[in-house]
């Protein structure tokens, strides 16, 4: 039988930008111990979306994605933003490194980020429920 939960996440920076990076390290701290996991690769995500809330829940299912394809974990995130007058649009950077079991714990499995009452002020707050 399949049993789904969820799991929020509130990420606080001082600026948009920084809630985008402190929403997906929130996320990859549920899926592991990010204390081990060392920066030995970098992805570059890069997607537009029309409003800020899509494009938090594509970065965020982008990086589940590579998480599970390219069998990654990653600890550290680099975020810019633009806001365009039809779109919105990040360029990040994701590192981290190939999973290793011998010291990686797969804690929770992340299967899908929600837009079930999903909140972005763009001041640097960000509420999220992810799928687990």
């Amino acid at each position: 039988m399949d049993h789904t939960a969820d799991v929020g996440i509130h990420a606080v920076g001082e600026d948009l930008e920084k809630a985008f990076e402190e929403t997906a390290k929130g996320m990859f701290s549920i899926i592991t111990d990010l204390s081990k996991v060392e920066e030995k690769e970098e992805y570059e995500v890069i997607i537009e979306e029309d409003t800020w809330e899509s494009l938090i829940v594509r970065f965020l299912s982008e990086l589940i994605y590579l998480h599970e394809v390219k069998n990654v974990v990653f600890k550290r995130f680099e975020v810019k933003l633009e806001d365009f007058e039809e779109s919105k649009k990040i360029t990040a950077k994701a590192v981290g490194e190939e999973i290793d079991l011998s010291k990686h714990d797969m804690d929770t499995g992340v299967k899908a980020v929600s837009y079930h009452d999903l909140s972005i002020d763009q001041k640097g707050e960000i509420k999220i429920i992810l799928d687990i």
